[in-house]
């Protein structure tokens, strides 16, 4: 006799249902939460940028003889004066020693020789000197050897220039450096111009190392030719940068150095026969002496390390010892106290370390070697034990640690570098002399758009600046950016409120890798002349702040490209023009200029175009950007137009120079050809502006009018990219930007319209199944009521009766399947194969488990229960999706919060209302207990979870979100090839095979919950 499918009352189905949308909430608070997107105004410096007036080079003295101190330094000093009297075009001046004989007679009304001397008596500070002229000699007192070697400098950097070399004002004033401490990075010593290597463009290695190129696999591990020429490199650089006031160098290395002899008896870490042992002594034989230049020539030499810096064996060393890399383990930091004093003891010259503990991982390591560092010291402890380690032996050698604060939102410390009370919590009470803390000056990274760094306000430490001359994120120095009235407004700021800045580090080439963008080497290929002004005019202002920055450029202009009046003043000009063609062209206004918060990171003021020359095309960045723009839609495109305007305004200036005037006509033709580059690059940005923000804006709007000047802006964008690409595909001074990423957004763009109609006919499709489900009769009708039910009310589906149709028993799962199928492609833009994948086959695998559950009997029931539920989660998606497509889907899950929140929550509720659903026809329709219906559902649960996540290992995290994000085009396409996804949000490598683990296990608890026999035939169908 057939039993009768008993019907439950729905009474604590209505309290999972209240459960499931409590679950669905928190959910949405939790993503809410994550995804907040804040933003107020950002209190953006203004910078008081001026041309200066045309000027007339004043004539340079006929200097006949150089009488200096009898020392190298001062020598070279007095050659760099000779030097620019023949820049001027005139006789080259004897160079002699000075002694008692040198002392001639002078000749009445005419100065012709330059005495150089160093005078104890001299009041001032290190390196202070004084300029005058007295019995027609012109004199150059210090009050010690580098005070007369500055002011040599200074005299030759005037004749150069073309200025008074001793104004009224300076004659008999002693001159004193407001900063101690200015330090450079190691340029581009080391680094090559090698074509092959610059020509794809996307080589975006992070490692600065200056030595790897010479060295060798086996002994003698180090090329002498190389190390020769890097020598050379480092020698001009040195030479260069004295020569513009700078007493300091920061040069990459530690590790590479140390043998670790001084650990254990010697052996160690390293044993004997280990390679590391014979390269590193190799190393400090080699480049000992390179680096001992520099403190020939009165600059100080900091070695610059990311920590924890490790190499495999110190590394094998410390889990033996430690029990891993636990730094807060006074135990670990006694190795690197050990390394440290070796290093000091190889290396005399070296003056003191620079850490950095922000940044490290695979994309900083050098090829060919196995050096490596890794984010670990990431808490308030861990820096603090790191330091007081390092520099209580640095203190007992007499050198210097210096701090970098860059931690860029890594772990517990993440905001030191722009929090002031996170630093003070780190650092405030640390106190140490032989500590220098270094930071740089914007509150963030080195864009425009952000305001000064407020942690450089305050504090008790020794402080330095950084700066950057060849701006990374700004054309790698291949634009005009003259930022000398922005450096010198952050320098007065800083010390008008803080007594403990005692320095700078302006980066002459540093920042960003090594090989993404133009062929550019400091003082040896490319247009380095052109970024090479904010050394210039960074080091001129670290003397002194109130150095006029428009007079500074002036020098630049007449020292680097023409004499001429007219020629220096139209260069000016369009310098003065650079930073508001570079703030406008490159940002865009009304986002750039709020502080933004999103995904928990400070997203910097140039999101739109994604680590250096990457314009993004995902819709979180753009998204966020249009949000944050807000009503000023309008404004930001005119502001892409503008730009257009200034670049040409520039270009013109300088076009129209007299190229006879030009001492160089390469570098004539160098800057005509930036700026026209300039102007195409900023037309075709201008055209990629006007397209996503009108297609963001008509994802909001749905306006007609937005939807044409987007159709309009989308034909307006491919033809300026093609010409672009065209134009400057194969150009290594000026390459193309990359549109990758911008074109996988454009082409997703471009298909919301028709997936917005494909999501309409899907929910015609289901209201038509919810049709013949009401009537429950005729062609399907069995199978739509069925899914009916399955969706809404699974407590009824037990009581209906088989279809005795074969076409329902098709229908009630091929329907749901094709719709699941359907509204996950428009949901992709039918470009999303690994969404798929993943969404599908989750479905796949649940519902595979749950048959196997029910045997042979019919699955008429349970396939109503499964179709139904995943026709009502399609709904809900379809439901979404048909306004505007997946755009508007996205840019609402990115910035509506109050929309978001409740799709969310009822999304989340209905998913989960597949696991109740399916619990209850087990027990109603196919008699099983209570605890195995409850066990099988969550076996097919955590089957898929298993299963996929498993996959995910297998296949590897950033790997898959990589594919899974290039596919969708969520997240900036650039992340995982630069930066690294799974790094820059912080997902734990591992969490693919904890989820696999954690489905495995909910699989086996599963079966052993739904072992045991069934219900009593009276109490089942």
């Amino acid at each position: 006799m057939a039993h009768v499918a008993r019907v439950r009352r729905p009474y604590p189905l209505l309290v999972a249902v209240t459960a499931l949308l409590a679950l669905g909430a928190t959910v949405a608070w939790v993503v809410g939460d994550a995804l907040r997107l804040h933003h107020s105004p950002a209190a953006e410096p203004p910078e008081d940028v001026t041309a200066a007036p045309p000027r007339v080079a004043v004539p340079a003295p006929p200097l006949a003889s150089l009488v200096v101190p009898d020392e190298p330094r001062a020598r070279k000093a007095a050659t760099a004066v000779a030097d620019a009297l023949v820049f001027r075009g005139l006789p080259r001046p004897v160079v002699a020693p000075a002694t008692a004989a040198s002392h001639g007679t002078p000749v009445p009304g005419t100065v012709r020789t330059l005495r150089a001397a160093v005078l104890d008596t001299l009041t001032g500070a290190p390196e202070s000197y004084r300029l005058d002229v007295r019995r027609n000699e012109l004199l150059v007192e210090g009050s010690d050897l580098a005070g007369t070697v500055a002011g040599l400098y200074r005299l030759a950097d005037r004749i150069r220039s073309g200025t008074d070399v001793l104004p009224a004002a300076d004659a008999g004033r002693i001159v004193t450096p407001r900063l101690g401490l200015r330090l450079t990075d190691a340029g581009a010593v080391g680094r090559e111009p090698d074509p092959a290597g610059f020509a794809a463009g996307d080589d975006y290695s992070l490692n600065t190392d200056v030595v790897r190129s010479a060295l060798l696999p086996t002994a003698p591990w180090v090329d002498s030719g190389a190390v020769a020429r890097i020598g050379a490199q480092f020698r001009q650089l040195v030479d260069h940068s004295v020569a513009q006031g700078y007493n300091g160098v920061v040069v990459p290395g530690f590790l590479e150095y140390v043998t670790f002899t001084k650990v254990g008896d010697g052996h160690a870490v390293y044993p004997p026969g280990d390679p590391h042992v014979d390269r590193a002594e190799a190393m400090v034989t080699a480049f000992g002496p390179v680096f001992a230049y520099a403190e020939q020539m009165g600059v100080r030499v900091f070695l610059l390390t990311d920590m924890l810096a490790v190499s495999p064996p110190l590394e094998a060393y410390l889990t033996r010892t430690v029990g891993g890399l636990d730094v807060t383990d006074p135990r670990l930091w006694a190795v690197y106290q050990a390394g440290l004093a070796e290093l000091f003891e190889r290396m005399p010259f070296v003056d003191g370390l620079m850490v950095r503990i922000g940044e490290g991982g695979e994309v900083y390591a050098a090829d060919g070697w196995d050096y490596s560092s890794k984010l670990a010291v990431t808490t308030a402890a861990s820096v603090r034990a790191m330091l007081r380690a390092l520099l209580d032996t640095a203190g007992a050698a007499g050198r210097e640690v210096i701090f970098r604060t860059w931690t860029v939102g890594v772990g517990a410390v993440g905001d030191l570098h722009t929090n002031p009370q996170s630093y003070a919590q780190v650092l405030g009470d640390f106190d140490d002399p032989h500590l220098i803390v270094s930071t740089k000056y914007t509150l963030g990274d080195f864009y425009s758009h952000l305001p000064l760094n407020t942690t450089l306000l305050t504090g008790t430490h020794r402080r330095i600046v950084e700066f950057q001359a060849r701006r990374e994120f700004e054309g790698f120095g291949a634009l005009p950016n003259d930022l000398g009235p922005l450096h010198r407004r952050a320098l007065r700021e800083f010390l008008a409120a803080n007594p403990k800045i005692e320095g700078v580090w302006n980066w002459t080439q540093d920042g960003g890798p090594l090989r993404a963008g133009p062929m550019s080497l400091h003082l040896r290929a490319g247009f380095w002349q052109l970024y090479e002004l904010n050394t210039y005019v960074t080091g001129r202002l670290a003397w002194d702040p109130d150095t006029d920055p428009a007079q500074v450029t002036t020098d630049w202009a007449y020292r680097t490209f023409s004499a001429d009046p007219a020629t220096v003043a139209a260069i000016g000009r369009a310098m003065a023009l650079s930073r508001q063609a570079v703030t406008t062209g490159l940002y865009i206004g009304p986002y750039a200029d709020r502080s933004v918060r999103a995904l928990g990171l400070e997203p910097p003021p140039m999101m739109w175009i994604f680590e250096w020359d990457i314009p993004t095309g995902d819709s979180a960045a753009l998204g966020s950007i249009y949000a944050v723009t807000g009503g000023q839609v309008d404004a930001a495109v005119d502001e892409g137009t503008r730009a257009v305007a200034v670049a040409r305004r520039m270009r013109d200036l300088v076009a129209a120079t007299e190229p006879g005037t030009w001492r160089d006509a390469r570098l004539r033709t160098h800057f005509t050809r930036t700026l026209d580059y300039q102007v195409n690059l900023f037309e075709t940005l201008g055209a990629y502006r006007t397209m996503v923000l009108r297609h963001a804006q008509w994802l909001d709007t749905g306006s007609a009018a937005a939807y044409h000047d987007w159709r309009t802006a989308a034909d307006a964008y491919r033809t300026a990219r093609d010409t672009h690409r065209q134009r400057y595909g194969g150009d290594l001074d000026l390459p193309a930007y990359h549109f990758t990423a911008a074109d996988l957004g454009a082409q997703r763009a471009d298909r919301d319209p028709a997936m917005a109609w494909a999501a309409r006919l899907l929910l015609g499709v289901v209201l038509l199944v919810v049709l013949l489900g009401l009537r429950g009769r005729g062609f399907g009708g069995a199978a739509a009521r069925g899914l009916l039910l399955g969706a809404v009310r699974p407590w009824r589906v037990a009581a209906l009766p088989a279809p005795a149709s074969r076409i329902d028993r098709v229908l009630v799962w091929l329907v749901p399947a094709v719709v699941l199928v359907a509204s996950r492609l428009v949901l992709t833009w039918f470009a999303a194969p690994a969404h798929l994948l993943v969404t599908l086959g989750g479905w796949a695998l649940f519902a595979l488990v749950v048959r196997l559950a029910v045997g042979r009997r019919d699955p008429f029931h349970l396939w109503a229960v499964v179709g139904g539920v995943a026709l009502l989660r399609s709904v809900l998606l379809l439901a979404a999706l048909a306004g505007r497509g997946p755009g508007r889907y996205w840019l609402v899950f990115w910035t509506a919060p109050a929309l978001r929140a409740v799709y969310v929550t009822v999304a989340v509720a209905a998913f989960c209302w597949l696991f109740v659903a399916t619990a209850v026809v087990l027990r109603d329709r196919y008699g099983l207990r209570r605890r195995s219906a409850a066990g099988f559902t969550l076996t097919a649960a955590g089957v898929p979870l298993g299963v996929l996540a498993g996959l995910v290992a297998v296949v590897g995290l950033e790997r898959a979100l990589t594919v899974w994000n290039d596919q969708l085009a969520l997240l900036p396409w650039g992340l995982s090839r630069i930066l690294g996804i799974t790094v820059h949000l912080g997902v734990p490598a591992g969490l693919p095979g904890y989820a696999a683990g954690f489905g495995a296990t909910q699989a086996v608890v599963g079966l052993l919950l739904a072992s045991g026999r069934r219900r009593p035939a009276d109490d089942r169908a």
